[in-house]
């Protein structure tokens, strides 16, 4: 076994790399077909998720195949090599076939223990299938990884470590304040997209409670079927599908935004959703602005600033003393705050005359300083910050579980708009406590490993000894033919009893030695063995090389139907 892995996910390389470096659907099949076109490979596929990219091969040369797939990598994402390197990571032989096995329980994913990348793992496999680039090492692995995955979530309680991401995600969205049931109860709900992750946050959303789901996907049908499949879920949600040029006019009129789509571009602008939280569905109506001669009932009346950008809304809150959301941290800026120190050079006078003329980093700065003259035990550290609750009431929640973001990260700035990504995500997921159970899967991990190990080990040696076998039938019937051409007054059941003797004899003399040299293959260190017998018994490499092929043709059929009737046996996940 030459089993060589090279890949990067959310435990090797920010959220900004991996964002850069996914892979669109033509990209994978491009990825592993000059993966196979490389020297060193000769069976591969793709793990390509939200979090994770990861190359598996079968190579004949581990730094040549290291060199080789990396710079594929590197080539298919749009990453430079030298910018993609310090994030990559490498597994070879048993420690690959350990990360994968990991991967599968969910020990590797944001959320311990979740069991979507399950389905994300027989997506890979059928790829490989379908390119006819998986052969009997990646089939046998990936069929074995599915099935220790499926085990680790049958025997221990790991579902318990973590939930889904969609799940986790909703329970960010709602800050801890409430159950995720009682948050989403009556609420209306939008999901951009129509694939697995799109269904299952669609499926999880009805689930909890929301009154109304509209779907919009670049595909019509897609959604079209989402929707009839939610409508016969039986949590009796109102389900409709909407187009995607009608996005924008329904952001105005839904409570929470679910977003995860394979476009290579942002789906939602901030100016879009800054839009659609004024309008008359969205943000309450800003109090009036303090007029700079002072307060009261003897104060100027005062005329609110039209949030028609970003910045202007910004502004607004700004003037109002309202509570702003920069990554989740409660930041207040404070008008008439002492000015000593202040990085930006903001006029003394108070109101929108003192920062019309502030672009917006300069009022995050501003922002970021005021925010110092308050006690250090009510400011968050930035690791999750942006999990955390804030003061101001949530217009609108936006979900946005695309790699790469669906949703302008502007977004978070916006008063009434809380936003959480795939960053935010495994910033709170950084901390979150770890199960028993877990080395309980562990356990079953390193087991699943040794099996798996021996099995290949085991079967490497398998062709040669059938070749043995061969050779050994095919001595024995020269010598019956021998022994008939010397000896035709034989009957036929003299000549049945000669030919039978003869055959147990050669069973008899190899049946200790080829059993032994299997369990011994199986071993570390095994691979020898082999060669050797071929060497010992002058056995031809062509007769050997020819049983393992028919033995792997053999191998992808029952692979291939196996894995259909798991396809079809596998009702409960979203499509």
């Amino acid at each position: 076994m030459s089993l060589l892995v090279v890949g990067l996910s959310h435990r090797s390389a920010p959220v900004s790399v991996l964002e850069r470096a996914s892979l669109s659907a033509d990209a994978k099949v491009k990825l592993v077909h000059d993966t196979l076109a490389a020297e060193p490979a000769t069976e591969a596929t793709v793990l390509a998720t939200c979090n994770r990219i990861e190359l598996y091969a079968d190579v004949d040369k581990f730094h040549a195949g290291v060199a080789e797939l990396s710079t594929l990598l590197a080539q298919h994402s749009g990453v430079a090599l030298e910018e993609l390197t310090p994030y990559l990571y490498v597994h070879y032989e048993d420690r690959a076939v350990h990360h994968l096995f990991s991967v599968a329980c969910g020990l590797d994913s944001m959320v311990i223990g979740e069991g979507q990348i399950l389905g994300q793992i027989k997506d890979a496999l059928a790829l490989g299938q379908e390119l006819h680039s998986a052969g009997r090492l990646i089939n046998d692995l990936f069929q074995q990884a599915l099935r220790v995955g499926k085990r680790a979530h049958s025997e221990t309680g790991i579902d318990r470590a973590g939930q889904s991401l969609v799940t986790f995600g909703l329970e960010q969205l709602t800050a801890g304040r409430e159950p995720v049931d009682v948050w989403a109860k009556d609420k209306r709900a939008l999901v951009i997209g129509a694939g697995s992750m799109s269904s299952l946050a669609a499926a999880t959303l009805a689930r909890v409670g929301v009154a109304e789901i509209a779907v919009a996907n670049r595909t019509a049908e897609r959604a079209d079927r989402l929707v009839e499949i939610l409508v016969a879920s039986g949590t009796g949600v109102l389900a409709r599908s909407v187009p995607m040029a009608s996005v924008a006019d329904e952001l105005t009129r839904v409570d929470v935004v679910v977003s995860c789509t394979g476009a290579t571009g942002l789906v939602l602008s901030g100016d879009q959703v800054a839009a659609a939280v004024a309008g008359p569905a969205g943000l309450l109506p800003s109090p009036p602005l303090p007029d700079s001669r002072g307060s009261g009932p003897d104060a100027a009346p005062q005329t609110p600033v039209e949030p028609d950008s970003v910045l202007a809304r910004l502004v607004a809150a700004a003037e109002a003393g309202v509570r702003l959301a920069d990554g989740g941290v409660a930041r207040t800026i404070v008008p008439g705050a002492d000015r000593d120190g202040c990085p930006v050079d903001v006029p003394a006078a108070d109101g929108r005359a003192a920062l019309t003329g502030v672009d917006a980093n300069s009022l995050e700065l501003h922002g970021t300083w005021a925010d110092q003259g308050e006690a250090a035990a009510q400011r968050q550290p930035r690791k999750g910050a942006r999990s955390q609750v804030d003061a101001a009431p949530v217009r609108l929640a936006l979900l946005d579980l695309a790699m790469p973001r669906d949703i302008d990260a502007a977004a978070h700035r916006i008063p009434g708009v809380r936003l959480v990504d795939i960053e935010s995500l495994a910033e709170a997921s950084a901390d979150a406590p770890m199960a028993a159970d877990v080395d309980a899967v562990r356990g079953i991990v390193a087991e699943e490993v040794a099996a798996f190990g021996a099995a290949q080990r085991a079967a490497h040696i398998t062709p040669t000894v059938v070749a043995l076998r061969a050779m050994a039938a095919e001595v024995v019937a020269m010598e019956v033919a021998r022994l008939d051409g010397r000896l035709p007054d034989l009957d036929e059941r003299q000549r049945a009893e000669v030919t039978q003797t003869v055959r147990r004899v050669v069973d008899k003399l190899l049946h200790a030695p080829t059993v032994r040299v299997k369990q011994l293959a199986s071993e570390p260190g095994g691979a020898g063995y082999a060669e050797a017998l071929r060497e010992l018994f002058d056995l031809d490499p062509q007769t050997v090389a020819s049983v393992s092929r028919a033995d792997a043709a053999g191998q992808a059929g029952q692979v291939d139907q196996a894995g259909q009737a798991d396809k079809n046996d596998d009702s409960g996940r979203a499509s």
